[in-house]
């Protein structure tokens, strides 16, 4: 394989691994969006827990709210995904919402590790794709 090839054959390589970390880093951020929801779930099951008749506002759309009592704070409704819910025990609830986010955190520790791996490798490899590309140029002005 001659030096032009590998050249093109390492460029390629380096713009598919940048490609490679972009698609993680949105990933990451949507898991991150995901993971702040599921903290915000959290924080109002804690605020609602063992209270009977509480108050709280109730988002209608287009940043407004109602003033809503909750009149059974034992149980919640929760999304299962597909259109489907389920009844669980607001204690059930938490512990749900606690180990998905607990799971959600640890894929995006994974993600984070598979960027920086990608990110060394682009930056280990970076700097022999330009020396190639002046050998490359070098040889070539000469052939002229």
């Amino acid at each position: 394989m001659d030096d032009r090839q590998r050249l093109e054959q390492m460029v390629n390589e380096i713009n598919m691994y940048q490609s490679q970390v972009e698609l993680l880093q949105q990933q990451i951020e949507t898991v991150r969006a995901s993971i702040a929801d599921l903290a915000s779930a959290e924080e109002s099951l804690n605020a609602i827990d063992g209270k009977e008749n509480t108050e709280t506002f109730v988002p209608i759309g287009a940043g407004s709210f109602v003033i809503a009592e909750i009149k059974n704070t034992d149980q919640v409704i929760m999304g299962l995904g597909a259109g489907a819910a389920a009844k669980k025990d607001i204690n059930e609830a938490k512990e749900s919402i606690s180990s998905q986010r607990k799971e959600l955190e640890q894929l995006t520790d994974k993600m984070v590790g598979d960027v920086q791996k990608l990110t060394d490798y682009i930056v280990k490899k970076s700097p022999e794709a330009e020396a190639l590309l002046r050998k490359v140029e070098t040889e070539e002005a000469q052939k002229q």
